[in-house]
């Protein structure tokens, strides 16, 4: 009775670690992944394509208002 339980607990063990090995996380990881990388690609195409607005600008805006 003993030994029947003994591979009663392994094979239930074997059974849930092979069950839990392949849950999809790599394949979820591999496109969040490759999502980041393309998304940071469009940020910096961006970037280079705007024009920056001057940080000057934002100084004189203050100034104007504390004038008011």
């Amino acid at each position: 009775m003993n030994s029947i339980k003994t591979v009663f607990v392994i094979a239930a063990l074997t059974l849930s670690s092979l069950a839990m090995a392949e849950g999809g996380g790599d394949r979820t990881f591999a496109r969040m992944e490759a999502a980041r990388k393309d998304s940071m690609e469009s940020y910096q195409v961006a970037q280079k394509q705007s024009p920056q607005t001057p940080v000057v600008d934002s100084k004189d805006k203050a100034v104007e208002h504390d004038k008011c």
